[in-house]
């Protein structure tokens, strides 16, 4: 071979490879092109956290988010949740929001368990409740919100109906609204998730009665209580008080040992009449907090359980937070889990290019592991918050004394923390070229 021939070989085959190298990034544009074209309209029930946080990514990743919520506007109420480790904090960074969470965190100190007079008898550490950042749920659902409103369809004083699924789409029907078309559909509408009944079936088959109920309020601080909280515990029965917003008001709550309870969750008063008749003489602060009870704008009641499920996912449907898996209020994990369910469902379905089908499957691999260490944090939680009898309530109130002069005492606190932290979470932004 003459060393032309040589040289034309070489130039043959480089033209060869460029042509072949472009046909190969015309194809793969092609398809992200023809791809990015598809499954980017998506409803999301609920708009709590799970949701407004889903519609956040969705949107980052070029997708249209509706969210449709059953309340009439955003619930502002509820308890403090906790974030912990680089994985939680990480997310709230990339959000942009850390910041505003920072400003509205609680800043709770320890917080103490108290006997009947409110003398305090043992103090719990403020790691064990807070985390590296605690804010107030209503708190977080309004930055979340402000975060996706110019972005993000909201729906309020709405509900899904029906679901029905072909091959192209599913065709949502409301209890409202005219029917509608979208490409997918993301149940994040808590516990008792009404698009998991509608896609999955009953709750009876999911959710885990874990024998506690719980309610909770905002009341005046009248026991002038300076970031932190007291909690009063007799057989079966918890009541706890912490303050809010810079001392300005506090949170009522109340646990108390049951089987599950035939209540309608929209009955406010009979809600109240069963907390009412279980707490009524039970000491402490219990009667005044019954009595403010009756005036609190922001009332909640419920069970609390968990939910378990071999499958988030069906079909174009998809479940995410405490809908697919919730861990209980009694966790400290519900939140955290659901923002990064919420992260990772949203770019794993940017990195499919929409595949639902690739997208759901990665979800589920990358959560299921993570999602399951969240929920054993809730595991026999019930049962030491709410002991069931005056020994067991008793022996418990005397481990707390002990528990600051224990080698163990903030062993608890490591364990959330591992916990909140055992994931490895993907750029999906670097990984589709966001």
């Amino acid at each position: 071979m003459t060393n032309r021939d040589a040289l034309n070989n070489r130039h043959a085959a480089t033209n060869r490879n460029a042509a072949t190298n472009r046909n190969a990034a015309t194809n793969r544009n092609a398809a992200t092109n023809r791809n990015a074209a598809t499954n980017r309209n998506v409803l999301i029930s609920g708009a709590s956290i799970a949701g407004p946080a889903l519609a956040y990514w969705l949107h980052r990743h070029g997708f249209k988010p509706t969210i449709v919520e059953r309340a009439p506007a955003l619930r502002e109420g509820g308890y403090a949740v906790d974030f912990r480790g680089e994985a939680h904090l990480s997310i709230l960074r990339r959000m942009g929001i850390l910041d505003d969470l920072e400003r509205a965190r609680t800043g709770m100190g320890s917080m103490s368990y108290v006997n009947s007079a409110g003398k305090p008898v043992a103090d719990m550490p403020a790691d064990l409740f807070a985390g590296d950042l605690e804010v107030l749920r209503g708190d977080l659902a309004r930055i979340l919100y402000d975060a996706t409103k110019e972005h993000t369809e909201y729906v309020f004083g709405d509900s899904i109906t029906s679901l029905t699924e072909d091959t192209d789409g599913v065709t949502v029907t409301f209890e409202r609204s005219a029917p509608r078309r979208f490409d997918l559909v993301i149940g994040a509408d808590g516990l008792h998730s009404n698009t998991r009944r509608l896609a999955f079936g009953p709750e009876e088959r999911f959710v885990k009665h874990l024998g506690v109920h719980c309610a909770i309020f905002t009341t005046a601080n009248h026991l002038g209580l300076d970031h932190t909280g007291h909690a009063y515990r007799t057989a079966g029965r918890l009541v706890a008080m912490y303050s809010a917003r810079h001392n300005t008001e506090a949170k009522a709550v109340f646990y108390f040992a049951s089987p599950k309870q035939d209540l309608d969750r929209r009955d406010v008063a009979r809600q109240q009449a069963a907390l009412t008749e279980c707490f009524t003489g039970n000491g402490w602060q219990s009667d005044r907090l019954l009595d403010d009870m009756r005036h609190a704008p922001d009332f909640y009641f419920d069970s609390v359980g968990q939910v378990h499920m071999d499958s988030w996912t069906r079909g174009r449907v998809a479940l995410l937070g405490d809908a697919a898996y919730c861990p209980s209020s009694l966790s400290g994990m519900g939140s955290g889990l659901a923002l990064v369910g919420a992260y990772v469902l949203a770019g794993e379905l940017a990195a499919a290019n929409g595949d639902h089908g690739v997208a759901f499957a990665r979800y589920e691999e990358e959560m299921r592991e993570y999602a399951t260490g969240c929920q054993k944090m809730g595991d026999g939680v019930a049962k030491l918050m709410v002991p069931r009898t005056r020994a067991l309530a008793a022996f418990l109130n005397g481990y707390y004394k002990l528990i600051p002069y224990l080698p163990g005492k903030n062993m608890a606190a490591k364990i959330a923390r591992k916990t909140a932290e055992n994931i490895k979470l993907r750029d999906y932004e670097a990984l589709v070229g966001a």
